[in-house]
């Protein structure tokens, strides 16, 4: 006897990312903003005169990835059953990657499911984290080992949010941009090679171009069964350099430009890409005084610490690596002394 479940149906979970100045939000019923102190400083009076709701509140968290825990995530979830949040309820992530991850998981299972909005503060999050229903949090194991994916019904892009933002912040956001470009776009690279992103229309034009390589990505892999996995080259190897910091020492994006040229050192060894594209990417990571060298103390470790990765399976570390700029492969089947010997390259800086 068996019992088939159809469930085919797909839901449509399309959503609009709009790049410019934020006007109004209109017709939500309850909505909570959840910021954090440093954010909410700067920019919350910007932000309230702009949203239209029957009720709203605001949660503001601690700032910083070392309150991505299940901790922080519990008291967000308190503060919505304190205000009554219902199913019909809206909530808004105001600020960086951290606070946009913990509320989008917060949405993910508060009741099963709520809706939220995006509204990314740095550049980092509005080229990258905001964009394709990631959510998370971490834990002693590792980077975003807990989460769920969950779309926002709308992502708002104001670069205006950009103007108090810290230069090595901004750096980090590059990073991500640097990213996009060397794995999808060599013709975008090398725009980012010849401009320079501190000046405006150039920064908007970055941002719309990384959010439109990642949109087209998403749309087609929403839950990272094949190709959206290639968004994560340099991700692998900054998870670990993350981990091995306690979060402390480095930015995600400073941790992303490193691992990036860790895995060009690989792909160099797996004969993907030239010395020579190798170093336009460094060179272009350095333009930004991006890191681009981590001291490995202990290379066994650095590499155990690969298989806690939620993108290992059976085994088998999954390594993106750029075929030379605009193109890549994802494979797993790396030998294993290969790794060791492009780990062994950074073990003196």
């Amino acid at each position: 006897m068996q019992v088939d479940i159809s469930l085919k149906k797909i839901e449509d979970r399309s959503y609009t990312i709009f790049i410019e100045p934020i006007e109004k939000i209109r017709n939500l019923s309850k909505a909570v903003i959840v910021t954090n102190p440093k954010v909410a400083g700067l920019h919350l009076g910007y932000l309230l005169p702009k949203i239209e709701a029957s009720e709203l509140y605001i949660v503001t968290l601690p700032d910083g990835e070392d309150y991505k825990n299940e901790q922080a995530l519990n008291y967000l979830l308190e503060r919505l059953f304190d205000h009554k949040i219902d199913r019909k309820s809206t909530l808004i992530a105001f600020g960086g990657g951290v606070i946009g991850d913990m509320t989008g998981f917060a949405a993910a299972i508060y009741q099963r499911g709520i809706d939220f909005i995006q509204i990314p503060t740095t550049l980092l999050s509005q080229v990258d984290a905001s964009v394709g229903g990631k959510t998370g949090i971490n834990n002693r194991f590792g980077k975003n080992l807990i989460g769920a994916f969950h779309q926002p019904k709308a992502v708002y892009i104001d670069t205006h949010f950009l103007t108090t933002l810290p230069q090595r912040e901004f750096a980090a956001g590059v990073a991500e941009i640097v990213k996009m470009a060397v794995v999808f776009d060599k013709e975008f690279f090398a725009w980012l090679e010849e401009h320079d992103l501190y000046e405006e229309e150039h920064l908007k034009y970055a941002i719309k171009r990384s959010v439109e390589l990642k949109a087209a990505i998403v749309a087609k892999d929403e839950r990272e069964g094949g190709m959206r996995a290639s968004l994560n080259y340099g991700h692998t190897f900054a998870h670990v350099i993350e981990n091995e910091t306690n979060y402390k020492r480095f930015l995600h994006g400073e941790a992303v430009a490193i691992g990036m040229v860790m895995a060009n050192e690989l792909a160099k060894l797996m004969d993907l890409m030239s010395q020579e594209d190798a170093q336009r990417v460094k060179t272009l990571l350095e333009k930004y005084n991006l890191p681009t060298c981590y001291e490995i103390k202990d290379v066994d470790s650095f590499y155990e610490h690969f298989f806690l990765d939620k993108k290992t399976q059976a085994d088998k570390i999954k390594f993106v690596l750029p075929r030379g700029v605009g193109d890549f492969v994802i494979t797993d089947s790396v030998p294993k002394e290969r790794v060791f010997e492009a780990l062994k390259r950074f073990t003196r800086c």
